[in-house]
């Protein structure tokens, strides 16, 4: 039985008391209050900056080049000239394709919208868009969303007498595009305040700035700033809170036919739609249309006035989805298979003839995910191919690439996620190089996975009047997430199985106080539990009503083994040990003793021949059956000795190590162990 604690570390905030004082003495429910000052929040005036949602905006000439590009485009509308928008095929980039296209019209301007084909062209500005445009009598090209590293196709329209203006917010590069205007919050000579607007966002800007009316800009397109904010994981702070919170309301009382069908379609309530709603119910499905080849449908969703056709193609882009859904499971099959075996690698980096374009940057965030590392797919097309990564723990996927751009063709992103082309002959190189700083990132043996909780809570906190009090955080999201909360020594009274076995609904219990909860997509078996067991949980809070009553229910985020004595998820000695570079205080924290020794492997004969765990979950399991404190990086030291002397076989796998006894007639001498033996040297140097 494989038992994941699916975050092998908790940072639990401890609100500061005053602080929670200060906030209920302002108004605000104990809950509300807790999560508040666990974010450092300490009285009602941080309260209303960290949550206003009707913050001004900020004038959008402070962005730099927005005179310039404001004065070109009104110019080209001024003279009748032709004008095309050029977008990406992501939400953040349909939305700003159609915002401004839209605004443009709206004003007298001729424009057509062009946003690549992914199979076909690829992302961002490129030479084959650029000449159809030109054919096309296009004078002015109007990037939204990307451009900010298209320094030979700048050069390009140049040569065919075609103005570019470039609006963008992903990371600039040492090198601008000569171009009548880059505007991009990221540009290291710009002054604007608010560096994290979404591509859509920025699109706002300049469409501001030709009205002179943010206010009457904003009313008109809350709803697609909003989408492309919250579907690019955009930052819920500053103007990104009041995009989102505007274009939550818009889209209670959307009057597009397009947006309306689709929440229709995909059974988004608009009385209820959220970030949430949006981040898993819409942009997976508007996303579908450029994944799948078939961008034009999203265009058409958001800038059609016919309800019939709305409908047609909301039911369209459903069904895109749904075999997207289904090429993913297939490559996220093949992936898997791939991976080496034994030790996990620092960073995965596949590459396969078969994969979709369209679909391998939702594969690669999945594996980093599950595997708690970088992941790089590479879509392969003869000599050449295209990859798509997503980052994992905080390693910044656009300073790598930059510091590996000897070995690319070309590459793009941020922090999070980038994409990059590549000869196959460079892989191996690039593989070897990207694992190379991803171990130098890395520096410990801690687990890489962690799962931020503001605070833990008594049972009797978890009230419905205390969890509707939190929707004051609303809108949730980046920077502003969902409140975590824990419960400690929760006993599992009953588990069930529901939707087709699919998810796990539990009942525990507090003393006298029962609660319900739901952990989807987990089994018993995979987090290994059972009733009876007593265990800590982190989940969201949320309220369940079902037919006309309304119950608390926790919606578990992890589940691992309450303990009484300390269990440190420290590792960094068993690092150092590993890495030949052991100090003596290392050595002396590592070393067990007799005690600790014999403690773990009776744990170990007591559970079966044969252990598999997440190194993190089976340490607390230890713990609490012995009731003494063991940390990470001692658990892992006491099972290589063992294994050095013959006790058992270890193989480390990416998330869980697997344990098979081994113990043979003879007593195990453990002084004889390699591993004994360097602690004690470096112990006594």
């Amino acid at each position: 039985m494989c038992g994941i604690v699916k975050y092998g570390i908790w940072n639990v905030n401890e609100p500061d008391a005053g602080s929670v004082n200060a906030l209920v003495r302002a108004g605000y429910a104990p809950l509300a209050a807790m999560v508040l000052a666990s974010r450092g929040i300490r009285d009602s005036a941080m309260a209303h900056q960290y949550l206003d949602c009707n913050a001004p905006l900020l004038d959008p000439f402070l962005m730099t080049d927005m005179d310039r590009a404001a004065g070109r485009v009104g110019l080209a509308m001024a003279q009748g000239e032709k004008i095309a928008v050029f977008g990406d095929y992501d939400v953040d980039g349909i939305t700003s394709t159609c915002l401004l296209t839209d605004f443009l019209r709206r004003h007298g301007a001729e424009v057509v919208s062009y946003i690549p084909g992914r199979l076909e062209e690829g992302y961002g500005l490129n030479p084959i868009a650029i000449r159809q445009l030109h054919s096309e009598g296009v004078k002015l090209i109007i990037t939204v969303d990307c451009g900010i590293t298209a320094l030979t196709e700048a050069e390009l329209c140049r040569e065919l007498g075609i103005d570019l203006v470039i609006t963008d917010h992903h990371e600039c590069k040492d090198s601008l595009p000569q171009a009548a205007a880059v505007v991009d919050p990221h540009r290291i000579d710009g002054g604007y305040p608010h560096k994290n607007l979404s591509g859509v966002g920025v699109a706002f800007k300049l469409a501001s700035a030709l009205c002179g009316d943010q206010e009457a800009v904003l009313q008109e397109y809350a709803d697609m700033v909003c989408l492309g904010t919250v579907a690019d994981v955009m930052p819920l702070q500053g103007e990104n809170r009041v995009f989102v919170a505007r274009g939550l309301e818009a889209l209670r009382h959307t009057k597009r036919p397009g947006i309306a069908a689709l929440m229709a379609e995909s059974g988004c309530d608009p009385k209820t739609v959220s970030a949430s709603s949006i981040g898993f119910i819409l942009a997976p499905r508007i996303n579908a249309a450029g994944r799948m080849g078939q961008i034009d449908l999203a265009l058409e969703l958001f800038l059609t006035e016919d309800p019939v056709r709305a409908g047609e193609v909301a039911r369209q882009l459903c069904d895109l989805n749904r075999q997207r859904q289904a090429v993913e499971s297939e490559i996220y099959r093949q992936a898997v298979a791939m991976l080496p075996s034994g030790a996990p690698p620092e960073a995965i980096v596949l590459a396969d003839e078969s994969w979709h374009q369209g679909v391998v940057g939702i594969v690669a965030s999945r594996i980093a995910e599950e595997y708690a590392c970088p992941a790089f797919l590479i879509c392969l097309d003869g000599e050449h191919g295209k990859a798509s990564s997503r980052s994992h723990g905080g390693f910044n996927l656009f300073t790598s690439l930059t510091a590996l751009s000897p070995l690319l063709e070309s590459y793009g992103g941020h922090e999070l996620a980038a994409g990059f082309t590549i000869s196959r002959s460079n892989i191996p190189e690039f593989r070897r190089q990207i694992c190379a700083l991803a171990a130098g990132f890395y520096s410990d043996e801690t687990p890489r996975t962690s799962l931020d909780v503001d605070c833990a809570i008594p049972a009797e906190l978890l009230t419905i009047p205390n969890i509707e009090s939190l929707e004051v955080l609303e809108p949730c999201g980046n920077c502003c997430p969902k409140p975590v909360l824990m419960m400690k020594n929760l006993t599992i009274e009953r588990i069930a199985m529901v939707g087709g076995g699919r998810h796990m609904r539990l009942r525990l219990r507090s003393g006298r106080t029962g609660v319900n909860a739901i952990y989807f997509s987990a089994t018993p078996q995979a987090v290994s539990i059972q009733s009876g067991d007593v265990v800590d949980i982190a989940f969201t809070p949320q309220i369940n009503e079902y037919r006309g009553e309304r119950t608390v229910q926790m919606n578990v985020l992890d589940i691992r083994p309450s303990c009484h004595a300390e269990c440190s998820p420290d590792a960094s000695g068993y690092r150092a040990l590993l890495g030949g570079s052991l100090t003596a205080s290392d050595a002396a924290r590592l070393l067990p003793d007799r005690a600790t020794l014999a403690m773990v492997w009776r744990y170990l004969a007591a559970s079966g021949s044969v252990t598999q765990e997440s190194p993190i979950c089976l340490c607390r399991k230890i713990v609490r059956w012995a009731n003494r404190p063991l940390s990470l990086g001692q658990l892992l030291t006491c099972l290589d000795i063992f294994q050095d002397v013959g006790l058992l076989n270890l193989t480390r796998q990416h998330k869980y190590i697997a344990i098979r006894l081994t113990p043979g007639d003879t007593k195990a001498d453990l002084t004889q162990s390699q591993t004994m033996q360097r602690l004690l040297h470096a112990k006594e140097s």
